[in-house]
Order: C-alpha cells, then sequence, then structure tokens
C-alpha cells in the first residue's frame, strides 16, 4: 500500500476534527476524498504531508511513518493546498526550478523537470511572467507543476481545478488521470463532476468520521438499494397515470417522454416484477425497464445530510 492510514484522531483543543479515520490506498489508484465543508478533509492530507500531527494513529506512506521518517516521506509526497502559496515575486520558469532545487535536483535534472512540467501544464506562454501577474487558474497551474516537479510518487491534491475555465479543467483532469497511472493521487474535491470523470476510489468523510468507502460504481448502487427503488420503464402505447399507481409496491409516478414513466416504490423491495406483470394483464410491451441509480452527488446528499 502506498498510503496506509490507521485510527488518526485530531484534535484541535476539544473539538474532535477526525475520529478514528483508517484507509488504505494502492499505487495507481485515483482517490476521491470527499465530505462538507469543516468534514476534516484538508487535516487530513495535512497530516498526511507532515504539516501537521495527528493526536493518535499511525500513518505510513510507502512503507515510512510520517512520524519518525518525516523528511524521508515528504520527499516521496507531491502536494497542493487548498490555499495554494506561491512566491508572487517570482517569475514562473525561475520558481519551478527553484522548487526543482530545493528537491536537491542537479542543475541539470532541475532544468530538464521544469521544462516537463511548464509543457505538460500549459504554461509554456506564461513562463516568462511573473506569478504575481497570472490569472488565478495559471496560478493553479503553477501550483500543480511545482507539486509534481521532483516526480514524487504519491501526489496530494486539494481542490486542484480551483479557480480553472471549462477548458483548463478538462486538460487538467487529463494531466491528473494520466499521472494517475504511475503514482497513487489522493485528490479533494466539491465538484462531483470530477471524482466522476476520474477518480477509481470514493471516501466520503462528514463530521470527521467515513461514512462510504468504495468504488464510484458500487458506492452508487449501495446507496440506492437501501433507498426507494427508481426505475424508468418505456411501453408502447399509452398507458393512465391511475393504473400505474395502483400496482403493488408503487408510490409515485411521473411521466416523461412519450409512453416514458419514472415509477417510484415505497419500499427498497424490486419493483421491477410487479411492473412487468401489470404490463402483461393490459396486453402492453414493455419497451425498456431499468433501474435509476443515484447520481454521485444524491450518494453526497444523502450521506452528509
Amino acid at each position: 500500500m502506498s498510503i496506509s492510514v490507521k485510527g488518526i484522531t485530531k484534535f484541535y483543543g476539544k473539538q474532535k476534527a477526525l475520529d478514528n479515520v483508517s484507509f488504505e490506498i494502492s499505487s495507481g489508484e485515483i482517490f476521491g476524498f470527499l465530505g462538507p465543508n469543516g468534514a476534516g478533509k484538508s487535516t487530513m492530507m495535512k497530516i498526511i504531508t507532515g504539516f501537521i500531527p495527528p493526536s493518535s494513529g499511525d500513518i505510513l506512506v510507502n512503507g515510512l511513518d510520517i512520524l519518525e521518517k518525516s523528511l524521508e516521506v515528504r520527499k516521496q509526497i507531491g502536494y497542493l493546498p487548498e490555499n495554494n502559496p506561491l512566491y508572487l515575486d517570482m517569475y514562473v520558469r525561475e520558481y519551478l526550478y527553484f522548487v526543482a532545487r530545493l528537491y536537491k535536483l542537479s542543475p541539470k535534472q532541475a532544468k530538464a523537470r521544469t521544462d516537463e512540467m511548464i509543457i505538460k501544464t500549459g504554461l509554456t506562454v506564461e513562463q516568462k511572467k511573473k506569478i504575481g501577474a497570472l490569472s488565478k487558474g495559471y496560478r493553479q497551474r503553477v501550483g500543480l507543476a511545482q507539486a509534481l516537479i521532483h516526480d514524487p510518487s504519491v501526489l496530494i491534491l486539494d481542490e486542484p481545478t480551483s479557480g480553472l475555465d471549462p477548458n483548463q479543467i478538462v486538460e487538467i483532469r487529463n494531466l491528473i488521470a494520466e499521472v494517475g497511472k504511475q503514482k497513487t493521487v489522493l485528490l479533494s474535491t466539491h465538484l462531483m463532476q470530477e471524482v466522476e470523470a476520474i477518480c477509481n476510489r470514493v471516501i466520503i468523510i462528514n463530521n470527521g468520521k467515513i461514512v462510504a468507502d468504495n468504488s464510484k460504481e458500487d458506492l452508487q448502487k449501495q446507496t440506492s438499494a437501501s433507498n426507494r427503488q427508481t426505475i424508468i420503464v418505456e411501453f408502447n402505447t399509452t398507458v393512465s397515470r391511475e393504473d400505474l399507481i395502483k400496482i403493488k409496491g408503487v408510490s409515485k409516478v411521473q411521466g416523461l417522454k412519450q409512453f416514458n414513466w419514472l415509477i417510484e416504490g415505497n419500499t427498497n423491495e424490486d419493483i421491477r416484477p410487479e411492473v412487468f406483470q401489470f404490463a402483461v394483464k393490459q396486453g402492453l410491451t414493455v419497451l425498456s425497464m431499468q433501474k435509476k441509480e443515484m447520481s454521485l452527488e444524491q450518494v453526497f446528499q444523502e450521506l452528509t445530510k
């Protein structure tokens, strides 16, 4: 495992920010870390990167204890914090070369990595500008470039596409997806589309505790199964709402486009057999019938409300 988190608890005074949090992330996994504001996401990231210590618990990064081997761990982590602190008076190229040298890359290696990161993060046009003169979107690119400059095995990104326009978001997502093939990526975001686009696995944290840990698909199925079932069915002809609502187990019926209906059950029992039997008795043909899974956004709301 690249990251192993076991029983992490963190207090700020009397306030408990994290409560016995445990999870593991494998190499080559892009891991979505979700939660409402104040849930403990940024605190967890700061602990993993060694910025603050936990009150209790253990974390290993590539087998190294973050407290006992703090410097060695930091060399293996690339970190883009939410507030993205940068030296605004430095030029883009100058800053990235400076960061590379801080990681003790040779002058030749530092120049090569700087050139590579400028191209990969789309900074070619802006590379000779001062960071303070850049838009928020380009500053975010500089932050991502510095996180990658030393070629870390673990990448921790807190809101990496904040402030980017739609085209830039797609470009950065593609870069993260490409990087994630060889690295471990822990990604915190409020954008469900971002998680759906690039993450393999999702953890949802609420009030300092993990409330879900699964793949996107399994999480949606699991949460849908514990809620009232909804299906979308298409018949071959007109059907009355009054007849559909009388089907056993049906609580709600909504007309969609022609001959299409959204039907909700009053329990988590599968209502499809009853709908099919209704169609047979009415002499109807069912052209299609599919179970409607909850969206990731609905899952998030359900688990954190």
